[in-house]
Parts: C-alpha cells; sequence; structure tokens
C-alpha cells in the first residue's frame, strides 16, 4: 500500500499538528505512505509548527509558497511533488477525519480492478457540522453545478478526496479546480464514486473563504467549466499490431 497525504494549508497554526498526529494514526497499518503539507503563503505560525513537526514526523514534508496562491494551487503542487502513485487530499481545518482515508484508499484500489475507469472515490459529508448558511449555500452550490454539468456528485466541496495520481495529472489546471474535480474526471472519461465520510465541528481558527468570494469565483469557473465539457472529444482507442 502506497500513498501520499496532501494538505493545503493557510493560517492553521492551531489545527494543523493536531492533523498530522491524527493522520500518523490513521496510516500506521500503511508501509508506505508521505505527508505533503503545502503551506499556501501563511502569515501566521503555521510554517514555524511545520518545521517542528519536522523533527517528530519522518513521513512529514513540508512545500511553502511564498504567496498566498489559492487552495487549487497548493493542491496541484502536493500532487505534482508526491512520490506515491495514490493520492489523498484532506483540508487543514481538521474537520475532514483522517481514519477515513484508508476505508477509501481500499474501495478506490478494490473497486478499480473491476472498473479500471474508477479514478475516484470523493468523500460526502451526508450529516454536516456547519453553521446553518453554510449548510444551505453549500446545498444550493451543488444543486446547480450538479445540474448544469451532471457531474452526479452530492458534495463536490468535501476536501476528502481519493484518486490516482496519473490521472489527476491530466487534468486541465486552472485555479478553483478543486471545486469541479468530478466533472473533470467525467470529461476526461473516467468515473467518480461519492462515498460518506464523517465530519466535524471546526474547533480552532475561522474559515479563509468567504460565501461571496466563492458564489463570485464559482460562476465564473462554473461558465468555464461547461465550455471545457462542451469541447471535449472521447473515444475508444486501440493500436493494431503488426501481423507475423
Amino acid at each position: 500500500m502506497q500513498i501520499s497525504v496532501v494538505i493545503p494549508v493557510r493560517n492553521e497554526e492551531e489545527n494543523i499538528l493536531p492533523l498530522i498526529e491524527e493522520i500518523n494514526v490513521a496510516l500506521d497499518g500503511i508501509n508506505e505512505h508521505e505527508i505533503i503539507v503545502v503551506d499556501d503563503g501563511s502569515d501566521d505560525r503555521t510554517q514555524d509548527v511545520l518545521i517542528k513537526a519536522q523533527k517528530k514526523h519522518k513521513s512529514l514534508r513540508v512545500i511553502r509558497h511564498e504567496q498566498s496562491c489559492g487552495q487549487s494551487t497548493a493542491v496541484h503542487t502536493g500532487v505534482k511533488a508526491a512520490k506515491y502513485p495514490v493520492i489523498a487530499t484532506l483540508d487543514g481545518d481538521g474537520q475532514n477525519d483522517p481514519a477515513d482515508i484508508p476505508r477509501l484508499f481500499d474501495l478506490l484500489i478494490q473497486q478499480n480492478k473491476q472498473n479500471n475507469r474508477l479514478w475516484m472515490i470523493a468523500g460526502w459529508r451526508n450529516k454536516r457540522h456547519d453553521s446553518a448558511w453554510k449548510l444551505f449555500s453549500s446545498k444550493f452550490a451543488n444543486t446547480v453545478r450538479g445540474a448544469l454539468l451532471g457531474d452526479n456528485t452530492p458534495d463536490t466541496g468535501c476536501g476528502l478526496k481519493v484518486f490516482f495520481r496519473d490521472k489527476f495529472l491530466q487534468l486541465p489546471y486552472f485555479d478553483h479546480m478543486h471545486r469541479f474535480l468530478p466533472a473533470l474526471i467525467i470529461r476526461a472519461g473516467g468515473q467518480v464514486v461519492s462515498e460518506p465520510v464523517n465530519h466535524r465541528a471546526r474547533s480552532q481558527g475561522y474559515s479563509k473563504y468567504g460565501t461571496l468570494d466563492r458564489l463570485w469565483a464559482g460562476i465564473t469557473d462554473l461558465a468555464g467549466v461547461m465550455w471545457l465539457i462542451r469541447r471535449a472529444k472521447t473515444t475508444k482507442i486501440e493500436e493494431i499490431q503488426r501481423g507475423a
């Protein structure tokens, strides 16, 4: 079993160390794993905490963006740097439960053996611990996105996903792409399965993403992804073998 866990963070000094420790416990039975934390230009003590954590946790790698580039860029940076073929991503605020990672990993590997078009297991926070407004806005966004893109994914905003590194790197990269990964995978000829996962209330700090910011960026990005889907061409490919 080989897996790289990628965590994009910005100003999560209170949450990142407990999360790293939880991940190490969750992955204790996985022989080959690494944790890659991408510090997306934090201006608090996040970097100091990570430097100290590296001394304790040998599986921890830390990559820092000089300035904040956004969650999608941080995820992309981490996936490119990863050395293992399967990637797990989760948010750095501690709301995703690392204990779900081994189960999603096993589902991906086992189901891919039966269907090699399955590229991703996407976490589904079917019992969320968020404010009423955040729940409403997320449900509204998922409904609109699903209707327009047909990605059949109830919760694209869940940071907990497990997927194949090489398939991810084939996808078109753009800012905010992490919100549209299922649609992009389907566009490329892959499939995504949603799986219920645990979701926890944020215990420290606050969300770094505002609702209005997500709304306006989401409208522009949604139009762009719709254009990409319309322009996509996929077909079965067969190489004709040279006759004897």
